[in-house]
């Protein structure tokens, strides 16, 4: 117990697994909390000490779910072989788990990527930006780069982390506001002591690790903004992986040098951008299954489907880049036979980057290392396909490259180890025989000892002559010779007696003795050199982990773009046409998912925006349900699929480089961060304003229904014009039917409407965009199907003929001030004595004539105010 506590103390933050013989054991509350998170029986240690333990052979099942409900882990394991000990086993913190420092397979999602990322502020002189690091320790994939405050949550929404570190200290000036920033993109938050992001402590850690006397051949000068982050990253995966070591030694191989990523090389997406096209998640549900991502889910390794999804958030914006992947799934899709034989060849493949990442922090099993060893075989039939197709070479020179360096590994891997191997290490069976002569001479005494038993047994009863004798073994007592007493006086002096029976002696003889201590540790002597082998056969690994990544970088590559290509074979897509302008011209273009779900029934439209002549503003009306938004979403995505380099869903598309999507839909409210709906409304639409260029394509929809009629109208009108000054392709979906003048006095703008069929009083949408617009948007239809009670419908209905609004006198031009007498522009309530006359008339109480001179005298009234 005085270990548990001295381990407890040194890791306060963590649910303990304590190591006792078979079970890993917690204390205390850790006890009473993992009884409550998993379900295992709560006992007793000593009275008034709670105790629940979990087998050591399933731990992996119960570390994924604490981890899963957001508890970091520490593990504690003997690391004393309990025959040496003298009194209680040497133990130590072997590992600590959290969200984002997973490497076993068990804690994985096969094809997601686990990311762990660390922010620090960086001020120098008047300017501050944000210095981000991101890791994927299973991979050991590591990159930096630098942002604006401001775009932050966008930058990390991207990678999505599982885990971020931030400095504990807190100032009122800090652009970082920790707990929210880790709510907006969904992770665990974790706080580090602000030594730890301290720039010299950084550039020295990093320094050390690499092994390198400055960090300017990784392309990070002297007091970078990204160093703090980096160093501090670093610094909390080797305390993770090695917690019993001191951090300048941890074990971390396979972690490459840290790649700056350079935000001009790619589409900008934000955090609503990416939500609201629902790229890897659907909104509501936060699934998969809905999600574009899902759309590709034909890779065939777990380096392809992580892959994809960095493709999916973030499409290129190099046009030379772009346009090579493009012939690359142009000709798989063209050469069918290939394409399959290509797809074959990379399901092959396992996730070596994963199992690099294992060996290097001592994870790796015997499955992991015959896995590695059978993929980079495998590959070698990928390379000859490969060959076969112009449009690779890039691609296949990488692997012919990387197989070259890793074939000789292979080939040991492959002789020295069982092509079935078991699980663990514990029960040995993993290297061949002939391998190596003491495991083959440990494994001959396990399987020869019934053999030899009874060649000895035959010599004994030759020596002593005593025909009943018999050779035995049992557990307790190990081996013995066993004579009957009747024998008693033929016992030679060289027997020992060892057990008493009731009608037998047991004896054991110093050559029998001999072999019983042979066969007994044959067994731990066999497990002892196998992991011995199997540890040699790890270190190869380690000093092939450079060329291994670049492996199955590769092969992640080519298994997306055979998934672009199965995907566009599938669902009859085509290859768009980019160029460096702001063109967009799609013709018959689909929602891809939709496209993907309903294959024939989903209804095809066109869009054209910008180029020489054409609009960037298309005012877009209709009613609810009718496909709006779903139409204004897939002119998104196909835009974005397009400079990922994917064919897309459409008979023909044009498309200018685009720098940034920009999307303000659907309403939702940040009430922890005191943003009401139309708030985060306004700030999205803020960010939209300031940013867009005349490269963006800017989707919004229903901007202004937060407020009141007049308020939001007037919003939407004021950026609608915004946008077309900047000239950003936007479509604009909206239920502000007057909007739609603006195309009689701005050039630059188109209006189009959702076509709808009345017929036997019902609404009949034909999600078809047409040119035009439309004056009605049916929404008391819809709460009709959406099965309103008739009698709030019937209501709706009349009130609607007295509530509707009119139009009024027309809108001055943007740059013009309206005149200071001028009425409102839509009718709203304005004292007047008519007005106030009218509501003040009890009609029941009138007579008829009554009523008309009434109505005769507030009409010359009316006439005379005018």
């Amino acid at each position: 117990m005085r270990q548990f506590v001295r381990f407890k103390t040194e890791h306060p933050d963590c649910l303990l697994l304590f190591r006792m013989g078979d079970f890993y054991e917690l204390f205390g509350p850790d006890a009473q909390l993992a009884h409550d998170a998993l379900g295992i029986t709560l006992t007793e240690r000593t009275k008034g000490m709670p105790m629940a333990g979990v087998p050591h052979h399933s731990i992996e099942s119960y570390l994924r779910r604490l981890v899963e409900q957001g508890h970091r882990v520490a593990v504690c394991d003997q690391v004393q072989d309990p025959k040496d000990a003298k009194g209680v086993v040497d133990r130590a913190v072997t590992r600590v788990l959290t969200p984002g420092t997973l490497v076993d397979e068990a804690l994985l999602e096969d094809g997601d990527e686990n990311v762990i990322a660390a922010v620090a502020p960086f001020t120098r002189g008047q300017t501050t930006v944000i210095g981000v690091a991101v890791a994927e320790l299973s991979t050991g994939a590591f990159t930096v780069q630098q942002c604006d405050p401001l775009d932050l949550p966008d930058v990390l929404a991207r990678v999505a982390p599982a885990e971020l570190l931030t400095p504990e200290e807190e100032h009122d000036d800090d652009p970082i506001v920790p707990d929210t920033l880790a709510e907006q993109v969904g992770s665990a938050l974790t706080r580090r002591p602000g030594w730890s992001f301290r720039l010299e402590d950084a550039e020295e850690l990093l320094r050390s690790h690499y092994g390198v006397a400055t960090l300017e051949g990784f392309g990070l000068a002297e007091q970078d903004p990204v160093l703090p982050a980096a160093g501090a990253l670093l610094r909390y995966l080797l305390e993770t992986q090695s917690p019993q070591e001191d951090v300048k030694s941890g074990r971390l191989a396979h972690f490459r040098p840290p790649v700056r990523l350079h935000s001009e090389a790619y589409m900008a997406l934000d955090i609503a951008t990416l939500r609201s096209l629902e790229i890897e998640r659907t909104s509501h549900r936060g699934e998969l299954a809905g999600s574009l991502r899902s759309v590709f889910s034909h890779c065939r390794t777990s380096m392809g489907r992580r892959l994809i999804r960095h493709w999916l958030c973030r499409p290129l914006l190099d046009l030379a880049a772009i346009e090579s992947r493009q012939r690359g799934v142009r000709a798989l899709v063209e050469d069918r036979e290939g394409a399959e034989e290509l797809r074959q060849a990379t399901g092959q493949v396992q996730d070596v980057a994963r199992i690099g990442g294992r060996v290097a922090v001592g994870r790796c099993t015997p499955r992991d290392l015959v896995a590695l060893g059978l993929s980079v075989e495998a590959a070698v039939g990928l390379r000859a396909i490969l060959a076969q197709c112009p449009a690779l070479t890039t691609v296949h020179d990488a692997l012919a490259a990387s197989l070259d360096e890793l074939a000789p590994l292979a080939a040991l891997i492959r002789d020295q180890c069982v092509d079935s191997p078991p699980a663990h290490l514990r029960e040995g069976g993993v290297i061949r025989d002939g391998v190596d002569e003491e495991l083959d001479e440990a494994r001959s005494l396990q399987r020869d000892a019934n053999a030899w038993l009874a060649e000895y047994q035959a010599s004994i009863v030759e020596e002593t002559g005593i025909g009943a004798l018999k050779v035995g073994f049992n557990k307790v007592f190990g081996y013995y010779i066993e004579v009957s007493k009747a024998n008693d006086s033929r016992i030679p002096p060289t027997f020992i007696r060892k057990q008493t029976l009731k009608n037998a002696e047991r004896y054991i003889t110093p050559e029998l003795k001999t072999f019983e201590d042979k066969v007994l540790n044959a067994e731990a002597i066999a497990i002892e050199r196998e992991k011995a082998l199997f540890a040699e056969l790890c270190i190869r690994v380690t000093r092939s982990l450079e060329p291994l990544s670049r492996f199955a970088h590769t092969v992640g590559e080519i298994d997306c773009l055979s998934c672009f290509a199965e995907t566009a074979h599938r669902l009859g897509w085509t290859q768009p046409t980019l160029e460096d302008s702001n063109v967009l011209a799609i013709t018959e273009g689909r929602h891809p998912v939709l496209d993907a779900s309903m294959r024939e029934g989903f209804v095809a439209n066109d869009c054209v925006l910008a180029g020489p002549d054409g609009p960037t503003l298309a005012l877009i009306t209709g009613p609810n349900m009718a496909g709006k938004s779903t139409y204004i979403r897939q002119v998104a995505l196909i835009v974005m699929l397009a400079q990922a380099g994917s064919y897309v869903p459409a008979r023909e598309a044009r498309i200018g480089i685009t720098d940034r999507i920009f999307t303000r839909i659907g309403a939702s409210d940040e009430l922890h961060a005191g943003r009401s709906t139309f708030m985060v409304e306004m700030t999205e639409t803020a960010n939209i304003l300031h940013h867009a260029t005349d490269r963006s394509l800017v989707i919004l929809d229903e901007i202004g229904r937060g407020t009141s009629t007049l308020d939001g109208l007037s919003l939407a009108w004021a950026i609608a014009e915004t946008l077309l000054g900047c000239r950003a392709r936007t479509l604009f979906a909206t239920h502000y039917h007057e909007l739609t003048s603006i195309s009689e006095r701005s050039e630059g703008v188109c209006n189009l409407h959702v076509a709808v069929r009345e017929w036997q009083g019902q609404i009949v949408f034909l999600h078809r965009i047409k040119p035009g617009r439309t004056d009605r948007s049916y929404g008391i239809h819809v709460a009709e199907i959406a099965g309103v009670p008739p009698e709030t419908i019937r209501r709706a209905q009349q009130l609607l003929q007295t509530l509707e609004v009119r139009e009024g006198e027309s809108v001055p031009p943007a740059d013009t001030a309206p005149p200071p007498a001028q009425m409102s522009l839509f009718t709203e309530y304005l004292p007047h004595p008519v007005v106030d006359e009218l509501r003040a008339i009890e009609l029941d109480a009138l007579a008829p004539l009554e009523a008309f001179d009434r109505l005769r005298a507030l009409i010359e009234q009316a006439k005379g105010d005018s």
